[in-house]
């Protein structure tokens, strides 16, 4: 049998190698500009979706309640009790207090954006589906992170942290919503053509994600977060964010199982409900724990994991995508009276 190199992975890799020796041009004020390279990176994701998807297909993505409840009840419910567990019951010789809400704020993160509907594509996964949670979790973010945070704070300081859910929310419609409702409206005009150009959409999404694993490295080398606090804290956070990940991918496997759901809808509530969104957590971090020398620390986790479930999921999309349809099941054939 052949091996095939898969360009996405390597490409993975070579970002990673790239934010390590050439950090600057990616970093928070770089010559990239990644802020605005980032949102329009994803304007772009969504308005292509929005082009391709029918209304047909989105309204069926978001009248399936089932899925949706089980992806923003993993990622705001499942999530954040596993988080308070390692917050709660971690002794401090395991993990610093830093780290452990560092894993805490990690999970009450919403789920990512662009790279969710792009593995989803890639394996073949139902794709309306993961647009709508994408953006329902981001929309829910914006108010439950803070709320998930807060109530850990105020428990252990007495001081709730202030948020400026206004602007959050406009930033996300404008980058999000708005470019979707712009696709859904230009399709009599580009959705044939979208039809017939799938190969630039998945590339569109793949050199996006791409793009976020560059600029959050770019973002840690920069910040120094490898190397300031030692072999230690980086271990840590690195076989934590493995065992958290894998056992939520785990639980939701089961529970899609317990629920009898298609390998499409499977595909999306897995990979939407693991996944956490480091382009969302950085500056919800800043406004958060703002003044906080620790925030290299508390971002740890995030950063890590990030591309950790970008390269999990990379694995699993090329292997579900490669997947054999079951075959139809034909009726059979009547045979003649006697």
């Amino acid at each position: 049998m052949k091996w095939k190199v898969d360009w996405f992975l390597t490409g993975m890799f070579v970002a990673v190698a790239l934010a390590w020796f050439f950090p600057a041009p990616g970093a928070r004020g770089g010559w990239l500009y990644p802020e605005l390279l980032t949102k329009a990176g994803v304007a772009l994701i969504f308005y292509l979706h929005g082009v391709a998807l029918s209304f047909a297909a989105m309204r069926a993505g978001a009248m399936n309640w089932r899925v949706h409840l089980l992806v923003q009840g993993t990622a705001f419910g499942i999530f954040p009790l596993i988080g308070l567990a390692i917050f709660k019951g971690l002794p401090e010789a395991w993990l610093t207090p830093d780290l452990r809400l560092g894993f805490f704020y990690l999970c009450a993160l919403p789920s990512t954006v662009s790279s969710s509907v792009a593995m989803t594509a890639a394996a073949r996964g139902n794709v309306p589906v993961a647009v709508f949670n994408a953006t329902l979790s981001s929309v829910l973010g914006v108010v439950l992170t803070p709320l998930w945070v807060g109530l850990i704070l105020e428990s252990g300081s007495g001081a709730a942290p202030s948020f400026p859910l206004g602007e959050v929310i406009l930033d996300l419609v404008k980058w999000l919503v708005v470019p979707l409702v712009a696709g859904q409206l230009s399709r009599p005009w580009l959705g044939h053509w979208a039809k017939e150009h799938k190969k630039v959409i998945q590339l569109a999404d793949r050199g996006t994600i791409l793009m976020l694993v560059y600029t959050s490295f770019c973002d840690s080398v920069v910040a120094g977060v490898w190397t300031g606090r030692g072999a230690t804290t980086l271990i840590l956070s690195t076989l934590g964010s493995i065992a958290l990940f894998s056992v939520v991918f785990f639980i939701v496997g089961l529970i899609c199982t317990a629920m009898k759901l298609t390998m499409e809808d499977r595909i999306a509530a897995q990979f939407c409900g693991s996944k956490k969104s480091l382009a969302t957590g950085v500056p919800m971090a800043q406004l958060i724990f703002e003044g906080n020398p620790a925030l290299g620390v508390i971002l740890l986790p995030i950063m890590i994991y990030h591309p950790l479930q970008l390269i999990i999921t990379a694995m699993l999309a090329g292997r579900w995508g490669r997947r054999e349809d079951p075959a139809p099941v034909l009726a059979a054939t009547p045979q003649p009276a006697n």
